[in-house]
């Protein structure tokens, strides 16, 4: 384990930063009942990332992988909220760290896209009880170097891309650090200053595909129609033939993607 990498960072957050993991939300979940404060856990090298589904999320050398551990108030619909500002914080620091020129969007409900490939995912894993939620892994990758094997990818999903493969920057996981963990920080101080509301706006301003058809997928049932936005919990709102629908959780998928 070694300290934190250099640069600013946001008052009362810990930071370790480890060679090897199997995963960092494992580890952050195993380390929950020792901390007691927001802690960022990033490793060099996983061994066993994970994404939403159980699916495995492939780490290349280079990349990034990390873990913020929070101790959030309220139960699974208000720390399901942090998705937004995990995937607004990884705007805001590819922004930070390589100017305007990226052009970055975000798709529901938590990859973050450039020139319309998937640069970055997130996977929110919490431990509870009833309708409380006593800590929460928000785990964010970041491919900066280089992309997993295609294979890995689900069909119809869309295609990964790298920071450096598109734009031709190069931005090390120690830089990356920084600039998340302060654009989290500024974003979560938002959200409990005003409510998920300046989140969804903030959210919805960046949103891949507003106002496109898209597909949502849960399970066997696919529901297509015009994306509309985001409600107040952060669910997906979709127009089609059976009118307007609310979908809590699903995988989408854009037409002719």
């Amino acid at each position: 384990m070694t300290d934190r990498p250099a640069g600013s960072w946001p008052e009362g957050v810990a930071c370790r930063v480890l060679d090897d993991v199997d995963s960092t939300n494992a580890e952050a979940m195993r380390s929950a009942p020792g901390l007691t404060g927001p802690t960022w856990i990033m490793a060099r090298r996983q061994t066993a990332g994970r994404g939403r589904r159980g699916r495995a999320w492939a780490d290349p050398p280079g990349n990034f992988a990390a873990t913020l551990l929070l101790h959030p108030q309220g139960g699974p619909a208000e720390a399901a909220r942090y998705s937004f500002v995990a995937a607004l914080a990884v705007h805001d620091a590819v922004r930070a760290l390589c100017g305007p020129h990226p052009i970055l969007a975000l798709k529901w409900p938590n990859d973050v896209l450039l020139n319309g490939g998937k640069l970055s995912g997130i996977l929110l894993e919490g431990v509870g009880s009833g309708s409380s939620i006593q800590a929460l892994a928000i785990g964010i990758g970041i491919n900066l170097l280089t992309v997993p094997d295609t294979l890995s990818v689900e069909p119809d999903a869309l295609h990964p891309v790298s920071l450096q493969g598109e734009t031709g920057l190069t931005v090390t996981p120690d830089e990356m650090l920084p600039a998340l963990a302060t654009a989290f920080a500024d974003w979560q101080a938002r959200m409990k200053d005003g409510g998920f509301d300046p989140i969804r706006r903030a959210w919805l301003a960046r949103a891949a595909r507003l106002g496109d058809t898209i597909t949502a997928r849960t399970g066997a049932t696919r529901t297509t129609g015009r994306f509309e936005g985001i409600d107040d919990s952060g669910a997906l709102i979709l127009t089609g033939p059976r009118g307007r629908q609310v979908i809590p959780a699903a995988d989408i998928f854009f037409t002719g993607a």
